[in-house]
């Protein structure tokens, strides 16, 4: 699908992603959110969204349980540790990984779901 809500394993079928954590892999993608800034991110990610972001510690995993975000996708080949990969599996949060910059993550993510 090209344009409109995909599903988190389309999504990472048509990017240059590698999923780390992918409990719940049917999970619509309804749009993306950006931002590192978790306070910000608690206060603007919307349900559904794909999260971009280069943060890699347990309280993104925390904010995207808060936010109910489809997936975190971190950007720059940013990786998680296994625990806190082990608490994303437990909290059904998808977590990806890609080796591009995060705005050239987000052109290619917001062209597959406009």
């Amino acid at each position: 699908m090209i344009g409109g809500i995909m599903t988190v394993t389309e999504l990472l079928d048509k990017l240059p992603l590698r999923a780390l954590c992918l409990p719940d892999p049917d999970r619509d993608v309804t749009g993306g959110y950006t931002g590192d800034l978790l306070s910000w991110v608690m206060g603007s990610a919307q349900p559904g969204q794909a999260w971009v972001t280069i943060m890699s510690n347990v309280n993104v995993v925390a904010v995207a349980t808060l936010c109910d975000v489809s997936c975190v996708i971190l950007a720059q080949g940013v990786t998680l540790e296994p625990e806190v990969l082990k608490t994303a599996e437990s909290k059904l949060v998808n977590v990806l990984t890609s080796p591009l910059p995060a705005f050239e993550l987000c052109l290619t993510v917001g062209e597959l779901i406009r």
